[in-house]
């Protein structure tokens, strides 16, 4: 398809072309709809305990939320195919400067309104400079009103909707008489529509993990989760207790949320690297980068680059492997700087990122 003018040999490289939705082939372009958030990262120099002082040393704003920071880094990445929004974000000078981001970079917001009924998200994050420990202070705003009423599917030419967070879109996340929550309703409309679909979730340490994400999973193609929310919805411990991965219970994990519906294939990201198993019974891991120490400078938006650099792929019909190397490496790059998405370069210097550093060692090895 050629939608990438840096990327070689992707024709070559299909996996998901044996994938086929009615309208699919003829689709082309990414719709994030969801969280639209700023983040406001403030280096404090203590937390504070209650009724006491602490002095910011510095601040800047960054974003936030699963559409905005994919659709931001896949514009970072080069790609030159579609990018478009969906969501709410309040009529404030926040609100504003998303739409003005969307508009520098491409990102048509025709889905993404700015409504009077609630301020834009925004997220205070703190971070002691010794350290680097994060605490957030998160207003849900004008994301917790938007329920998709003016998402009309069939006004989009876009091949691949991805959704995203679960469990922190207040409306999509109530209950829906037919198919569960708001939020699989809006997944099989876009379906319905001839579009793949794609979800992710928020980390929340909370039991709502199979009432609201576990309905929506049917009306799913690709399922992206870290390990935690995986293990959530799918009820398994992936973190052994002394914190190492337990690939056992990752995989059982990966086929349990198949099993409760996803259409092609499951993947689970960490900070050691990725998994996916597809529907067929394929099953690819992938290490992550073996970056020295300095090269990191914060893991914000790692999951999201992730997210985006894999969404690259399937909607490029790269093969599973491809797909995943690619992901691990915009992650990589993601890593060199504490906002979200700031770190995040075209797709040649994220891959060349990986020639340098390399991958860690094998978590299993490949049949």
């Amino acid at each position: 398809m050629g939608l990438l003018s840096n990327s070689p040999g992707t024709s070559s490289r299909r996996i998901i072309s044996r994938m086929s939705t009615k309208h699919f082939s003829s689709r082309k372009g990414i719709l994030g709809g969801g969280n639209w958030i700023i983040d406001q990262v403030k280096i404090v120099d203590v937390f504070p305990q209650r009724e006491s002082l602490a002095n910011i040393l510095s601040q800047s704003s960054g974003t936030g939320g699963a559409p905005y920071n994919v659709l931001v880094d896949l514009a970072k990445l080069g790609v030159d195919f579609p990018l478009s929004g969906a969501g709410f974000v309040g009529k404030d000078l926040l609100g504003t400067s998303i739409l003005e981001q969307c508009s520098d970079l491409k990102i048509d917001t025709k889905f993404l309104k700015a409504t009077p009924d609630a301020p834009t998200s925004y997220t205070d994050v703190m971070t002691e400079v010794a350290g680097g420990k994060r605490t957030f202070f998160h207003l849900r705003g004008a994301n917790a009103l938007w329920k998709g009423a003016d998402l009309d599917f069939s006004k989009s030419k876009a091949r691949l909707f991805h959704l995203g967070y679960l469990l922190l879109l207040d409306a999509l996340d109530e209950p829906d008489l037919k198919f569960g929550t708001k939020a699989a309703r809006m997944l099989a409309a876009a379906q319905e529509a001839g579009m793949k679909t794609s979800v992710d979730v928020v980390s929340e340490d909370s039991d709502r993990f199979a009432k609201v994400v576990s309905p929506a999973l049917k009306y799913v193609d690709y399922c992206i989760l870290n390990e935690i929310e995986a293990g959530k919805t799918a009820g398994f411990k992936i973190r052994q207790p002394d914190g190492s991965l337990d690939t056992v219970s990752l995989r059982h994990a990966a086929g349990a949320l198949l099993q409760k519906g996803v259409r092609e294939l499951v993947v689970i990201h960490f900070p050691e690297g990725a998994f996916a198993r597809t529907r067929k019974g394929e099953d690819v891991w992938q290490t992550s980068l073996k970056l020295p120490p300095k090269a990191i400078a914060g893991a914000a938006g790692a999951g999201d680059a992730f997210c985006a650099g894999t969404l690259l792929g399937f909607h490029e019909g790269w093969d599973l492997k491809k797909c995943l190397q690619t992901g691990v490496a915009v992650a990589a790059a993601s890593l060199s700087d504490p906002t979200c998405t700031q770190g995040v370069k075209p797709l040649a210097a994220c891959e060349a990122l990986a020639k340098k550093h390399g991958y860690r060692p094998p978590l299993e090895p490949e049949d």
